[in-house]
Protein backbone atom coordinates (compact mmCIF):
# COMPACT_ATOMS: atom_id res chain seq x y z
CA UNK A 1 0.00 0.00 0.00
CA UNK A 2 3.10 2.89 0.94
CA UNK A 3 4.34 1.64 -2.28
CA UNK A 4 1.00 2.48 -3.90
CA UNK A 5 0.94 5.66 -2.14
CA UNK A 6 4.54 6.67 -3.38
CA UNK A 7 3.59 5.86 -6.96
CA UNK A 8 0.58 7.85 -6.70
CA UNK A 9 2.30 11.10 -5.10
CA UNK A 10 5.30 10.45 -8.06
CA UNK A 11 2.72 10.91 -10.43
CA UNK A 12 0.86 13.97 -8.61
CA UNK A 13 4.11 15.35 -8.60
CA UNK A 14 4.69 14.92 -12.49
CA UNK A 15 1.41 16.43 -13.67
CA UNK A 16 2.27 19.46 -11.52
CA UNK A 17 6.08 20.38 -12.49
CA UNK A 18 4.04 19.73 -16.38
CA UNK A 19 1.45 22.18 -15.94
CA UNK A 20 4.28 24.64 -14.16
CA UNK A 21 6.33 23.77 -17.35
CA UNK A 22 3.34 24.47 -19.69
CA UNK A 23 2.44 27.96 -17.81
CA UNK A 24 6.21 28.73 -18.13
CA UNK A 25 6.65 27.89 -21.60
CA UNK A 26 3.64 30.01 -22.78
CA UNK A 27 4.88 33.31 -20.59
CA UNK A 28 7.78 32.58 -22.31
CA UNK A 29 6.59 32.35 -26.22
CA UNK A 30 4.20 35.71 -25.36
CA UNK A 31 5.81 38.79 -26.43
CA UNK A 32 5.76 42.04 -24.19
CA UNK A 33 6.78 44.96 -25.37
CA UNK A 34 7.52 47.82 -22.68
CA UNK A 35 6.88 51.09 -23.40
CA UNK A 36 6.96 54.25 -21.65
CA UNK A 37 3.28 53.40 -20.82
CA UNK A 38 3.50 50.33 -18.90
CA UNK A 39 7.09 50.48 -17.84
CA UNK A 40 9.39 52.53 -15.27
CA UNK A 41 13.26 52.29 -15.04
CA UNK A 42 14.92 53.42 -11.61
CA UNK A 43 18.34 53.37 -10.76
CA UNK A 44 19.28 51.45 -7.95
CA UNK A 45 21.70 52.34 -5.42
CA UNK A 46 24.74 49.92 -6.60
CA UNK A 47 24.23 51.45 -10.08
CA UNK A 48 21.89 48.76 -11.47
CA UNK A 49 18.87 49.22 -12.98
CA UNK A 50 15.60 48.05 -11.74
CA UNK A 51 12.33 47.90 -13.42
CA UNK A 52 8.28 47.89 -12.42
CA UNK A 53 6.09 46.32 -15.37
CA UNK A 54 2.62 45.96 -14.60
CA UNK A 55 1.78 44.64 -10.95
CA UNK A 56 5.25 43.71 -10.42
CA UNK A 57 8.95 44.74 -9.34
CA UNK A 58 12.31 43.53 -10.41
CA UNK A 59 14.57 44.99 -8.26
CA UNK A 60 17.50 44.65 -10.47
CA UNK A 61 17.19 43.65 -14.31
CA UNK A 62 20.05 42.75 -16.91
CA UNK A 63 19.80 44.97 -20.40
CA UNK A 64 20.28 42.60 -23.71
CA UNK A 65 21.01 44.01 -27.17
CA UNK A 66 18.91 41.54 -29.85
CA UNK A 67 21.00 43.17 -32.77
CA UNK A 68 24.26 44.46 -31.13
CA UNK A 69 26.20 45.15 -34.29
CA UNK A 70 23.26 46.52 -36.61
CA UNK A 71 20.46 47.93 -34.39
CA UNK A 72 21.95 49.07 -31.19
CA UNK A 73 18.81 50.85 -30.39
CA UNK A 74 15.75 48.77 -31.18
CA UNK A 75 14.45 45.50 -29.76
CA UNK A 76 16.09 45.75 -26.56
CA UNK A 77 15.71 42.33 -24.17
CA UNK A 78 15.35 43.19 -20.56
CA UNK A 79 15.41 40.41 -18.60
CA UNK A 80 15.73 39.41 -14.69
CA UNK A 81 19.04 39.79 -13.51
CA UNK A 82 19.70 35.73 -12.18
CA UNK A 83 21.00 33.06 -13.76
CA UNK A 84 18.45 32.02 -15.92
CA UNK A 85 18.12 35.60 -17.45
CA UNK A 86 14.51 35.09 -18.73
CA UNK A 87 12.78 37.69 -20.81
CA UNK A 88 10.52 40.45 -18.94
CA UNK A 89 10.05 41.85 -22.41
CA UNK A 90 11.37 44.06 -25.15
CA UNK A 91 11.81 47.58 -25.60
CA UNK A 92 10.81 48.15 -29.28
CA UNK A 93 12.51 51.52 -29.80
CA UNK A 94 14.55 52.90 -27.22
CA UNK A 95 14.07 56.47 -28.00
CA UNK A 96 10.26 55.90 -27.34
CA UNK A 97 11.30 55.75 -23.56
CA UNK A 98 11.48 59.08 -21.93
CA UNK A 99 15.02 61.08 -22.07
CA UNK A 100 16.12 60.17 -18.43
CA UNK A 101 15.52 56.66 -18.72
CA UNK A 102 16.88 56.02 -22.16
CA UNK A 103 20.27 57.50 -20.60
CA UNK A 104 19.89 54.61 -17.90
CA UNK A 105 19.38 51.94 -20.70
CA UNK A 106 22.15 53.00 -22.42
CA UNK A 107 24.56 53.37 -19.45
CA UNK A 108 23.50 49.59 -18.86
CA UNK A 109 24.18 48.75 -22.98
CA UNK A 110 27.84 50.60 -22.65
CA UNK A 111 28.22 48.37 -19.84
CA UNK A 112 27.74 44.96 -21.08
CA UNK A 113 29.12 45.61 -24.87
CA UNK A 114 32.19 47.17 -23.49
CA UNK A 115 34.54 47.56 -26.83
CA UNK A 116 36.85 49.82 -27.41
CA UNK A 117 38.30 51.09 -31.05
CA UNK A 118 41.66 50.71 -31.95
CA UNK A 119 42.86 53.87 -33.39
CA UNK A 120 46.41 52.31 -34.24
CA UNK A 121 47.74 48.94 -35.06
CA UNK A 122 51.36 48.98 -33.58
CA UNK A 123 52.17 45.50 -33.63
CA UNK A 124 50.61 42.06 -34.10
CA UNK A 125 52.72 38.67 -34.22
CA UNK A 126 51.71 35.34 -34.96
CA UNK A 127 53.23 31.95 -33.04
CA UNK A 128 51.84 28.82 -33.01
CA UNK A 129 48.61 29.53 -33.69
CA UNK A 130 48.31 33.04 -31.50
CA UNK A 131 48.02 36.50 -32.73
CA UNK A 132 49.80 38.81 -29.98
CA UNK A 133 48.68 42.58 -30.80
CA UNK A 134 50.26 45.67 -29.40
CA UNK A 135 47.36 48.39 -30.30
CA UNK A 136 46.26 51.67 -29.01
CA UNK A 137 42.49 52.18 -28.28
CA UNK A 138 39.60 54.53 -28.18
CA UNK A 139 40.69 53.33 -24.45
CA UNK A 140 44.74 53.91 -24.63
CA UNK A 141 47.60 51.58 -25.40
CA UNK A 142 46.16 47.84 -25.21
CA UNK A 143 47.59 44.32 -25.87
CA UNK A 144 45.58 41.21 -26.03
CA UNK A 145 45.75 37.53 -27.73
CA UNK A 146 43.61 36.14 -30.63
CA UNK A 147 43.77 32.98 -32.15
CA UNK A 148 44.82 32.78 -35.54
CA UNK A 149 41.62 30.97 -36.24
CA UNK A 150 38.64 32.74 -38.51
CA UNK A 151 36.30 34.05 -35.97
CA UNK A 152 38.95 36.27 -34.26
CA UNK A 153 38.62 38.67 -36.96
CA UNK A 154 34.57 39.42 -38.55
CA UNK A 155 33.92 41.53 -41.20
CA UNK A 156 31.24 43.38 -40.32
CA UNK A 157 30.44 45.43 -43.52
CA UNK A 158 33.13 46.57 -46.26
CA UNK A 159 35.50 48.06 -44.08
CA UNK A 160 34.39 47.33 -40.66
CA UNK A 161 35.91 44.53 -38.19
CA UNK A 162 35.82 43.39 -34.89
CA UNK A 163 37.86 41.45 -33.21
CA UNK A 164 37.88 39.24 -30.68
CA UNK A 165 40.38 38.12 -28.19
CA UNK A 166 41.00 35.20 -26.40
CA UNK A 167 39.32 36.21 -23.12
CA UNK A 168 35.76 37.04 -24.82
CA UNK A 169 36.35 41.20 -25.01
CA UNK A 170 35.83 42.94 -28.53
CA UNK A 171 37.56 45.42 -30.27
CA UNK A 172 35.81 47.73 -33.14
CA UNK A 173 37.98 48.98 -35.95
CA UNK A 174 35.16 50.97 -37.64
CA UNK A 175 37.38 51.62 -40.99
CA UNK A 176 39.92 49.38 -42.04
CA UNK A 177 40.73 51.69 -44.78
CA UNK A 178 41.71 54.64 -42.11
CA UNK A 179 44.00 52.41 -41.03
CA UNK A 180 48.03 53.09 -42.85
CA UNK A 181 48.96 51.03 -45.38
CA UNK A 182 51.25 49.57 -42.51
CA UNK A 183 48.74 48.81 -40.46
CA UNK A 184 46.54 47.39 -42.79
CA UNK A 185 49.47 45.39 -44.32
CA UNK A 186 49.22 44.18 -40.10
CA UNK A 187 46.06 43.06 -40.63
CA UNK A 188 46.59 40.76 -43.59
CA UNK A 189 46.94 37.75 -41.83
CA UNK A 190 42.88 37.80 -40.80
CA UNK A 191 41.68 39.01 -44.39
Amino acid sequence: MEEENRGMDLLDLQEFDEEALKKESEELLEMRFLTKDNAVFHRTEGGFVSLEFGDRKYDRVGIYLTFPLTEPEEYISVREADEKAKEIGIIEKLSQLEKDQQDMIREQIRLRYFMPVITKVLDIKDEYGYAYWNVTTSFGACRFTTRMSGDAVILLGEARMMVTDIDGNRYEIPDFYRLSVTERKKLDLFI
